[in-house]
This record gives structure tokens, C-alpha cells and sequence, in this order.
């Protein structure tokens, strides 16, 4: 709250940390508690550059749930065997999707399914009767991934560092920047027990990393389950979704909410609709790029494909005044409404202008955003995350959005608290917020590759009144650009 400089993304809040230098990023925790991350946010670095950030409730107060007997984090990562920055300037460079990656990691590791790996799988050593208290964090760059325990139900007690009412599922599905805490209790036959995740890929004929990373559940500990002359019990392996199982996909969000009944924020001052998608852009003339039919991939939020800026960063123009930096006219509703996800959206609709545009928002307002996927090129489900916010997600659907019929379908109860969400492949969710947190903040697909192509815009929240309302001065030590 009020300490903006201290979020990160590049060019937005801060320019880059030189090679050699630093910056410490000062925040206050206030009325949070549970699993976060932190991780870079300057081009692909993200890919080896991640960690947990965990919030224990206060001295002297204790979970809304029993305390487990032990507590372990599982950070899901994603591997290229090529330098992940290459692999992103070759894809800008051409046009083209960049490369999928060749593994999914868990806690560094990509588990004994894969060549090589067995002798560093992650072993989680557990006694019979435990319950055990487990962090997951998705912090795989281009993918949404299943996650799921052999022979061991799951139940979800908290999501993005907010509790949520406990359920049971047998399957997780988490969006890259999403987390969920699970209880797991430990009452199978001694054994060996596989945790595992695999993609969940929604866009069709779009290509992904199909391989299944693993980590194992060992009642006794006993070394990985292919080791020459080690034991011939080999793990359990869970039931896991097919690539493209939207329904369970779908299943799962709609499990997650609050633990009581909310007091949302009420009533709505600034009513928004972003489109959410892909797009193509033509080539160079003389030039041929490696997207559909010689174009160049791109991405959009109400058709304005968003550019970094590369000499200061917006929060920095913003604060000081200079011009030529960002504009503050995003559309608050697409410049032409359409068929969304229609099977035939017009060919002049697929090409997004390219520029670096916010949207002022009056401190204290209340701010509700309808995020309408698009099926241009390939309607995907887009993990979409806000900056400086957590939001309430009133409702999600698939189809185009009805005012007229699906605000009959917001749960206005115990919504779910989050940071990131799931808008379903051809479909649309709904979020609100209150705008009391001033500053630059960054709203952005966290597929990657899509940021990259420009599914990203800014929201610029302006001061209120007094100190306790305003920004706090930019820190001495933020890197110069």
C-alpha cells in the first residue's frame, strides 16, 4: 500500500536493476497472511528467477483451520534447455510462437518420468496419520497445469494468500502466479505416492509442453524409484486430466470462495469491459514473419497491444510529469463491439494498435471489469493478473457476456478474494475492486509469450486526500535508467 515502487515490473514502477547494481524493495504486510511470490519481472528472467514469499498469522493467532503436523512448499516451474532469453528474442525476432519448453519442474526439479532425473526427484519424507500443510505456486512461465496426489484428496484452504470455505477435490488447477494451500492427510498403506502436474492447454492446435513433472510422497524413505539396485516399489502415479479438460478446469475455480459472506464493495463507479486475446499483425514490407501465413503473433486488451517504454518507467513519467511516456486514454470498452468468441470474428478486427495506454481511475472508486476473452486466432483461457489488488471474481461464463441476464449470476455472498484469474477459453470473468491503493499497476496476461505479444495495459490510480491516501516519494535507491 502506497509504496508502488516497490512492485517491480519493468518499465512500469521501476527501470531494470543494472548488472551489478541493486535496489531493496521496502513494503509494509498489512492484513495479509498466507502464500505469495516474488519473482523478476524483465523479459523471460522469471524463468529461473522466482521464490516463495509466505505470510504466517501473527504472534499468538493461529490458522481458521486445524494446525497441520508439517508444512512444505511445491513451486511449479518450467525448464528450456536453451537460455530462456534466447528462446523469447528469436521469437520476437521472427514473429513466430516462441519454442516450448522441454520440462515442468517441481521445486527445481523435473522428477524420474524424464531422462536423467530420478536421482534429484523431490522427495517429501511423511509418517502415517500427519496432516500435512502444502504451498503450491505455479511459477511456469506459458502454462496452466493440473496438479494432483496419488491416492491422497486434497482440500484447498487458501488461494493467492486469501483463506477460502475448505473443499475436497482430487485435482488443482493453477494459472501461472496463482497459488493454492491444500491440507493432505496421510492415511494410505505405506508406500510411495507421485505428486504430479502436466499442462492444462485450452487453445486448440496451439502447441505445448506435453511432459508431466513429478515429485514423490514417501511414507519411508527409500531413494527414487529407478535407482540401479534400489527398491522395486515404483510410485503411484494419480489419475490426472486430459490437456484440454475444461469442464474439471472450470469445476475447480468455481469451488474457491470466501470463507464468510463478504462485504463487497458497493456501489460501482467506474463499470469496465477489457477484451482479452490474440491477434496478428502484418510483417515489414519486404519481410516474411514465422505467424499464420507470414504475419508476426501479437496480443491485445480492448484491441491496444500494449509497449513498455524503454527510457523511463510510467510511473516515474507519471509522478514527475514528462511527457511522451505512456497515455492515459485506454478504451474502457472495445472500439467495436463484435461476435467475441464467434467462430468467425472479421479479419480487420485481428490487427491491434500498438502503444503504451493507462486508465485514470479517482481514489477510493469502485471498479468492476468484465474480461471478455476473444477466439481471434485461438480463444485460450488467460490467467490474468493485477498488480497492487486483490479482487472479489463475481462470476465467470463461457460465451460472450449478457448484461442483461448473466449479473443474475453474480455471487454476491462469498466470492472468491484473488489476484489472478482464470478467464475461461471463450468465455469471460468478473472482478471488483476498491481503487485505494495509489500508484501505476500493471493488469497483464501471465502466460508469458502473451505479455510479450502485448496483452497488458496499466491502471493509474491517483491520489486521495492526506498522507495516508497518497503515494509515498520514490525511494533514494531506485535504479536509474
Amino acid at each position: 500500500m502506497r509504496t508502488a515502487w516497490a512492485d517491480g515490473p519493468e518499465f512500469v514502477t521501476q527501470c531494470p536493476i543494472r548488472p551489478g547494481g541493486s535496489y531493496t524493495y521496502r513494503f509494509t504486510i498489512d492484513g495479509q497472511e498466507g502464500t505469495l511470490w516474488w519473482h523478476a519481472h524483465s523479459s523471460w528472467l522469471r524463468a529461473t528467477v522466482y521464490g516463495a514469499l509466505i505470510i504466517y498469522p501473527k504472534q499468538g493467532s493461529s490458522y481458521p483451520f486445524p494446525k497441520p503436523k508439517r508444512e512444505a512448499t511445491i513451486i511449479l516451474g518450467e525448464w528450456w534447455n536453451a537460455n530462456p532469453i534466447d528462446v523469447v528474442n528469436e521469437a520476437t525476432r521472427t514473429g513466430a510462437a516462441p519454442n516450448i519448453s522441454d520440462a515442468y519442474t517441481i521445486n527445481g526439479q523435473p522428477g524420474d518420468l524424464y531422462n536423467c532425473s530420478c536421482q534429484d526427484t523431490v522427495i517429501i519424507p511423511v509418517s502415517p496419520g500427519e496432516t500435512h500443510l502444502y504451498r503450491i505456486i505455479n511459477a511456469a512461465m506459458n502454462n496452466e497445469l493440473f496438479v494432483s496426489i496419488a491416492g491422497h484428496p486434497m482440500t484447498v484452504v487458501a488461494a493467492d494468500a486469501s483463506y477460502t470455505k475448505p473443499f475436497t477435490t482430487p485435482v488443482l488447477m493453477l494459472g501461472p502466479g496463482q497459488t493454492t494451500d491444500i491440507l493432505v492427510t496421510m492415511n494410505q498403506p505405506a508406500g510411495r505416492y507421485y505428486i504430479a502436474a502436466l499442462a492444462y492447454a485450452s487453445a486448440p492446435g496451439v502447441a505445448f509442453d506435453s511432459t508431466t513433472t513429478t515429485a514423490i510422497l514417501d511414507y519411508k524413505f527409500t531413494g527414487c524409484s529407478t535407482q540401479p539396485g534400489g527398491p522395486a516399489a515404483q510410485p503411484m502415479l494419480p489419475l490426472l486430466p486430459a490437456f484440454n479438460d475444461t469442464f474439471t478446469a472450470t469445476a475447480f475455480a468455481a469451488g474457491i470462495r470466501s470463507p464468510t459472506q463478504v462485504k463487497l464493495p458497493d456501489p460501482v463507479d467506474e463499470d469496465l469491459f477489457f477484451t482479452v486475446g490474440i491477434g496478428l499483425l502484418d510483417c515489414k514490407i519486404g519481410r516474411t514473419c514465422g505467424g499464420p501465413n507470414g504475419t508476426r503473433f501479437t496480443a491485445s486488451m480492448n484491441n491496444e497491444s500494449f509497449v513498455l517504454p524503454s527510457t523511463l518507467s510510467i510511473l516515474q513519467a507519471y509522478r514527475s510529469g514528462v511527457p511522451g511516456v505512456f497515455t492515459d486514454d485506454f478504451p474502457r470498452a472495445p472500439p467495436v463491439q463484435f461476435d467475441y468468441t464467434g467462430a468467425n470474428v472479421p479479419r480487420e478486427l485481428w490487427q491491434p494498435v500498438r502503444g503504451t495506454k493507462g486508465l485514470k481511475l479517482k481514489y477510493g472508486s469502485v471498479v468492476q471489469i468484465v474480461l471478455q476473452g476473444t477466439n481471434i486466432v485461438a480463444g485460450e483461457n488467460h490467467p490474468i493478473h493485477l498488480h497492487g489488488y486483490d479482487f472479489y471474481i463475481l462470476a465467470e461464463g463461457f460465451g460472450n457476456f449478457n448484461p442483461a441476464t448473466d449479473k443474475a449470476r453474480f455471487n454476491m455472498v462469498d466470492p472468491p478474494l484473488r489476484n489472478t484469474v482464470a478467464v475461461p477459453v471463450n468465455g469471460w470473468s468478473v472482478i471488483r475492486f476498491k481503487a485505494d491503493n495509489p500508484g501505476v499497476w500493471l493488469m497483464h496476461c501471465h502466460l508469458d509469450v502473451h505479455i510479450t505479444w502485448g496483452l497488458a495495459m496499466v491502471l493509474i490510480v491517483e491520489d486521495g486526500v492526506g498522507e495516508l491516501e497518497t503515494l509515498e516519494p520514490p525511494p533514494v535507491d531506485l535504479p536509474a535508467c
